[in-house]
């Protein structure tokens, strides 16, 4: 069975950072794009970045970008998102997915994960 399993979200204070991880089962996350997607209460869901297969990556919401960045970890077959000086406004809930191109509309990804809930507070 295919899984993408994310963890690492919880409570934490504004300028706090937090690591959360994307485990595959039943795939390979070298062999595939890997993006992270938060959605935020009430919001549409966003794309926050991903990796390729070649190990390229790119953060390019205009909100995070220069405060998340993504790595992957081949021998534990996980993604990464580490975000650091966190806000109010990056309150969401964190999802990873996988797909066979290097785009960010949630459309080309196949497989995703259950999500892990970030809150921050002030």
């Amino acid at each position: 069975q295919v899984h993408l399993v994310e963890s690492g979200g919880g409570l934490v204070q504004a300028g706090d950072s937090l690591r959360l991880s994307c485990e595959g089962s039943g795939l390979t996350v070298s062999k595939l794009v890997v993006g992270w997607f938060r959605q935020a209460s009430g919001k549409e869901r966003e794309c926050v970045g991903y990796i390729s297969y070649s190990g390229a990556n790119t953060v390019d919401l205009a909100s995070v970008k220069g405060r998340f960045t993504i790595s992957r970890d081949d021998a534990k077959n996980t993604v990464y998102l580490q975000m650091n000086d966190l806000n109010r406004e990056d309150t969401a809930v964190y999802y990873c997915a996988a797909g066979p191109v290097e785009m960010t509309h949630m459309r080309f990804y196949d497989y995703w994960g259950q999500g892990t809930q970030v809150t921050v507070s002030s």
